[in-house]
């Protein structure tokens, strides 16, 4: 098994690309263990000391660091671990995403809006730098409220994604929204 590591706009974060399908549908974000006991392989890769939190993408595992530990340490142990998990044969989640899906039955016509065009047109974009972006909430007052998650979680450019390209988007789609803001 090959692979492949690529950089992200986070610095704190790099995506490592096994070759082969991660997750059928969905994300999965982990930043402890003991969110992580649906993954093993999230479970895994927490388990190493530097190690701050865990992104299950379609086919990549976006993984971000702490502070103190530099990639050229951390890098080969995480390239292990994804190597053992892969060939020890456990699944990547314990749970499917359906097991977990949200609800979506009592969305408002805005809100249902909003996940299509974060789904359609955000999320395969920010996915490509190895992140997330997920619809938290949304307010009467117009603000719009979004969960980063992977290499979007901390990223120095992620102000700048939210402000300046996803509140474009919506409120030039949507008039009711008038702001985004992180959660």
């Amino acid at each position: 098994m090959f692979i492949q590591t690529e950089q992200t706009p986070n610095p704190e974060t790099l995506k490592f690309i096994p070759g082969e399908v991660v997750l059928d549908s969905g994300t999965a974000n982990f930043t402890s263990l003991e969110e992580a006991a649906v993954s093993p392989l999230a479970s895994r890769l927490l388990e190493l000391e530097g190690v701050g939190g865990v992104f299950l993408g379609h086919d990549f595992i976006a993984v971000t660091r702490e502070d103190a530990v530099e990639w050229d340490f951390l890098k080969p142990s995480v390239l292990g671990h994804i190597m053992e998990h892969y060939t020890s044969g456990q699944p990547i989640m314990a749970m499917s995403a359906s097991d977990v899906a949200e609800d979506n039955s009592d969305d408002s016509p805005v809100v249902t809006q909003i996940k299509e065009l974060l789904e359609t047109r955000v999320r395969p974009a920010v996915a490509q730098d190895g992140g997330d972006i997920v619809f938290h909430s949304f307010d009467e007052e117009g603000t719009v409220y979004l969960r980063m998650q992977g290499a979007c979680s901390g990223c120095p450019s992620s102000t700048a994604t939210l402000k300046y390209g996803i509140q474009n988007l919506l409120t030039h789609y949507i008039p009711e929204v008038k702001n985004v803001e992180a959660v």
